[in-house]
């Protein structure tokens, strides 16, 4: 029998990855970009940790972003200075594309090993695809932040997070599921299971 635990996992990752930057929205629009900025260190850390007692593990990619999100937001608050935050997306899209693109050029698709459990059917080479695929959704994801940061107000900016990042990610996922479905393979029932 198979352990129904990683097919509930996404969802509470979603909330994970999430929750700290719904916090970080709601907190500045209700007061300053100081204040969410704490909120958002605060919620990610909470989210670690939650993620370490509920899991026993935290996740690479949370423990990266959460690393982050702790490094810019306390460079931001010490500083006094919101340009550290609005950096940090940049910064987090161009690391994981290049960790990505290394992946490819070394034929071990770096993405199957963080989302293997969400697509096990999947086929060398479609990892290989979905792999290139989101480094260079990373790539031009990094250059929309920094042509948003630097150009508009930090509202605006937020706005764009909310209403243009993560809907261009959705999106993007699903983009891919007609070339994940072209290689993936039917996993088979073992006798028994």
């Amino acid at each position: 029998m198979t352990d129904p635990t990683p097919k509930a996992a996404p969802p509470q990752n979603l909330i994970l990855d999430l929750g700290p930057l719904a916090l970080f929205l709601l907190t500045y629009w209700l007061a300053n970009v100081w204040v969410a900025t704490g909120i958002f260190m605060l919620a990610t850390l909470g989210a670690l940790i939650w993620s370490k007692l509920k899991h026993g593990s935290i996740s690479v990619l949370l423990m990266f972003s959460g690393v982050m999100v702790l490094l810019f937001g306390g460079l931001t608050i010490w500083l006094h200075d919101e340009t550290f935050i609005k950096m940090k997306p940049t910064l987090y899209y161009a690391m994981v594309a290049g960790i990505l693109f290394f992946g490819t050029l070394t034929k071990k698709p770096t993405l199957e090993r963080v989302m293997a459990h969400a697509y096990p059917e999947l086929n060398a080479q479609g990892w290989h695809k979905l792999t290139r695929n989101f480094a260079w959704f990373f790539v031009v994801m990094a250059v929309l932040n920094e042509v948003v940061w630097r150009n508009s107000s930090t509202g605006f900016w937020l706005g764009y997070k909310l209403w243009g990042a993560l809907p261009l990610t959705f999106i993007f996922g699903a983009a891919n599921i007609p070339m994940i479905l072209r290689h993936s393979t039917p996993t088979e029932t073992k006798d028994g299971a």
